[in-house]
């Protein structure tokens, strides 16, 4: 896809729907990469109720980095495919570490 058609698309998508909204639960960008990162095959509720107690105690990417993989996946291991989620947002936390 081409970078005239790309821009057509999300003008298009912009259009219909001016202020997407998500079920997601996020207070700052961060938290909703992490959320977003969680909620692949999974759904959004189960990624809320894991989020609910893993925000207040980390909604950092250093927190969550101090957190470790095994203490990262005690928050999200009644998400589907939590290890490799765990993986994966440890990941992203060292870029922004």
């Amino acid at each position: 896809m081409n970078k005239e058609k790309r821009l057509d698309m999300l003008t298009r998508l912009r259009e219909n729907n001016p202020n997407p909204t998500t079920e997601l639960n996020f207070s700052t960008p961060f938290e909703l990469l992490i959320a977003v990162l969680l909620s692949a095959q999974a759904t959004d509720v189960s990624v809320n109720k894991a989020t609910a107690k893993l925000y207040p105690v980390a909604n950092t990417p250093q927190a969550i980095l101090d957190l470790g993989l095994e203490g990262l996946i005690n928050y999200v291991k009644t998400i589907g495919l939590f290890n490799t989620k765990a993986k994966n947002t440890i990941k992203t936390c060292q870029i922004f570490g």
